[in-house]
């Protein structure tokens, strides 16, 4: 029963871990699926496959080497000293990411709350400081709340798509998109996502003792990363074009649930954000406490600041400038992961 438990914890993690603000608000669902219409839905399966392969296998190697964050994991694919500055660029890009992350908690107040969009990046802040010092534990319960509500809302969502006369749009929408492209987008994604996760999934490898804990728990991240891809983009290709036009595109579709549920969206998408803006910040703060002697609160106090800083610049745009970057070293960094061979350590 208790390992039962950890899976759940571990595979709700992995899912809310992935589940940013670029997926929950829809737009990396339409940027890297949907705008490819009929072919999204298969690519969305190549996604799912990886995710459970590569997913588990990360956390696994993290378990195997015992890795204190994941500078460790790098060191071990790339080498000690190639490992060590490829750790410093992730650290770099990790910080911009999670800056979208907190500019996508302003847009969500802002848009959708009716509150100021610096009053969306404070709560995040604050609340993300007190939860920094209760560990992964705390990351974990906090994702056991939110995504089974995530994944309730999304069983709601597909119902009412359903009965929209666009509803079948998922598998006959046609787009001027190249099939090639269409095809590289899920690696692309994947890469992404997965080196993102990194900090996250590494220190939960390297917490767990089990590994068929491990190995069960990626399995169901992987599975429900794929049904809320295949969700989102069943309801935006019903959608399509015009829903592109929305800074948060799932957002305007909850509008059309009813005020309370479209309420209770709107709260999961900011839950969804801070749950992953949070295990980010505690990564990478795993990472510098590696390198450098600061304590835990001035350390928090220091990388909340500098996404704030960097968060004034706005979500669209931080969106479109970071992730095709961070998308490209990652597929290097996924290269790497496929081609290791992991090893059992006693």
């Amino acid at each position: 029963m208790k390992d039962a438990v950890k899976v759940l914890q571990i595979g709700f993690t992995y899912i809310g871990t992935i589940v940013g603000a670029g997926f929950a608000t829809g737009q990396e669902i339409i940027k890297f699926f949907t705008q490819y219409g009929k072919w999204g839905a298969f690519t969305i399966l190549l996604a799912t496959v990886l995710f459970i392969w590569l997913g588990t296998k990360m956390m696994l190697l993290a378990h195997d080497i015992k890795a204190s964050s994941y500078e460790d994991l790098n060191r071990r694919l790339f080498g000690h000293q190639a490992g060590g500055l490829i750790s410093i660029f992730t650290l770099v890009v990790l910080m911009g990411v999670n800056s979208v992350m907190l500019a996508g908690a302003g847009s969500v107040f802002m848009e959708h709350l009716g509150l100021h969009y610096q009053t969306g990046l404070w709560i995040t802040m604050i609340g993300t400081y007190l939860l920094l010092h209760r560990g992964i534990q705390a990351i974990l319960q906090l994702n056991s709340i939110v995504v089974p509500l995530m994944l309730i809302l999304s069983i709601i969502i597909i119902g009412n798509t359903a009965g929209m006369p666009e509803a079948s749009r998922f598998l006959t929408y046609t787009t001027d998109r190249s099939l090639s492209a269409a095809w590289a987008s899920p690696l692309m994604y994947t890469a992404f996502n997965l080196g993102m996760a990194q900090a996250v999934l590494v220190p939960i490898g390297s917490h767990t003792r089990n590994r068929k804990v491990l190995i069960w728990g990626g399995t169901l991240g992987g599975l429900g990363v794929g049904f809320l891809l295949l969700a989102g983009h069943f309801a935006l290709s019903a959608h399509m074009p015009g829903i592109t036009q929305f800074e948060i595109p799932m957002g305007h579709i909850a509008n059309h649930l009813g005020s309370i549920v479209r309420i209770v969206y709107v709260i999961l998408i900011f839950l969804e954000i801070f749950s992953t803006f949070v295990a980010d910040i505690y990564g990478v703060a795993l990472q510098i406490k590696q390198r450098l002697r600061i304590g835990p609160k001035l350390l928090s106090l220091i990388l909340l600041l500098v996404c704030y800083i960097t968060s004034q610049f706005g979500f669209s745009s931080l969106l479109s400038v970071l992730y095709p970057l961070f998308g490209l070293f990652s597929l290097i960094w996924v290269i790497m992961l496929v081609l290791h061979r992991n090893e059992r350590t006693t």
